[in-house]
């Protein structure tokens, strides 16, 4: 395994981002820069901290009972844990890495979804069918209210008009108005919708139902179902093209991802990847798929613009969340199985970029039963 030393990494972080993002020249780091990496470890009821300039545990931070969800604020210095079996959730400090708050909500949080503008938590319960609605500058409940029965999963839309949650007992999902926070409708899905993936335009949201093996494509603006699509078996996860002109979808059972084009909403393509996909992201340039294979303990990098695969590496046992770092000069999975952080670089030993086949550079333990993962990049205020 290679050891990333100070200098290699800020270098290796310019030449990736330059790449990426087709900047001429990218600043260095500001002083009391930070790259940190959240996991929620549900079976020890901790949260690791891992600081990804030094590839090292940082700290472990004790928050509620059986962690899952997080979402990291874009604006704040501030990372939210969703605590199941404590019905609350923990608000760490990332600049300290404490638990500053504890804000209960109500039975069974499972998923939490952060405004882009920083300034509300969304807070899907499972337990109680409502959603509850969190004011981050006071750090309290403002509204909590009823969206229907298995409200497991909720996503803000880009343009942070509306909330999209999954009922997974109602086959349908619910739109809720963030100004009015309301209900302004309800869509009949497929059966059991798991995952959702939203458009970066707020047009359109994609719910995969991992019971009847199909994607429900739901127009936002006119609250109606489009289309109803045909996808491998077990669909879990969607994953959305940053130009938005694709998603991508998950079949577990089927080993195998489906390839939809968002404008006529037709599925393009279905290939093989692997062995029970589970999770999946497209690099920012729109090149890659980065495909997490849960039966297999591997990652598979799916060219887009080839249309085949490109490379797959091995990782720790059952792989399943998985995140770019904030430079995108690593991607980071975390293995359930095995409970340790698999750390892939995207560069090569002289510091140039090779996306398509990520090598391993790390391995670093966690708790009992990691789950979610977020990242946080900023400069230090304290």
């Amino acid at each position: 395994m290679r050891a990333i030393t100070s200098r290699n990494f800020v270098a290796a972080s310019l030449l990736l981002a330059a790449a990426l993002c087709g900047c001429q020249n990218t600043p260095d780091p500001v002083p009391n820069y930070h790259e940190y990496a959240y996991i929620s470890n549900s079976g020890s009821n901790n949260v690791t901290v891992v600081d990804l300039r030094t590839l090292a545990v940082q700290t472990v931070v004790t928050v509620g009972r059986n962690p899952a969800g997080m979402a990291a604020n874009p604006k704040r210095n501030e990372i939210y844990v969703a605590n199941t079996d404590s019905n609350n959730v923990s608000v760490i400090d990332a600049e300290t890495n404490k638990v500053i708050f504890t804000v209960g909500v109500h039975g069974a949080p499972q998923f939490v979804d952060v405004s882009a503008d920083g300034l509300r938590a969304y807070v899907a319960n499972s337990g109680s069918a409502n959603l509850s609605v969190i004011d981050l500058e006071k750090h309290r409940v403002i509204k909590t209210f009823y969206v229907g029965a298995g409200s497991t999963l909720t996503r803000v839309t880009p343009d942070g008009k509306m909330a999209v949650v999954t009922l997974r007992d109602e086959d349908a999902v619910a739109l809720v108005d963030t100004e009015k926070l309301s209900v302004i409708g309800k869509v009949k899905t497929c059966h059991q919708p798991a995952s959702l993936g939203i458009l970066p335009d707020s047009s359109k949201v994609f719910v995969a139902c991992d019971d009847s093996n199909h994607v429900a494509v739901i127009d936002l603006k006119s609250a109606k179902l489009l289309a109803l699509l045909d996808v491998g078996q077990s669909p879990a996860h969607v994953a959305v093209k940053p130009d938005g002109g694709e998603v991508f979808v998950c079949n577990r059972a089927a080993s195998s991802i489906s390839e939809i084009i968002t404008g006529p909403n037709e599925v393009n393509n279905t290939f093989l990847i692997g062995d029970q996909p589970a999770n999946a992201l497209v690099s920012p340039d729109n090149a890659f798929l980065y495909v997490v294979n849960f039966g297999s303990d591997a990652v598979a990098t799916y060219s887009i613009d080839n249309g085949k695969r490109a490379s797959s590496v091995q990782v720790g046992s059952h792989p399943e969340a998985m995140v770019l770092s904030p430079n995108q000069l690593m991607l980071l999975v975390v293995n359930t199985g095995s409970g340790d952080l698999t750390v892939l670089s995207l560069v090569d030993r002289k510091g140039r970029p090779q996306p398509d086949t990520p090598s391993l550079e790390t391995m670093i333990p966690l708790g009992k039963d990691p789950k979610a993962i977020v990242v946080k990049a900023f400069a230090s205020q304290k």
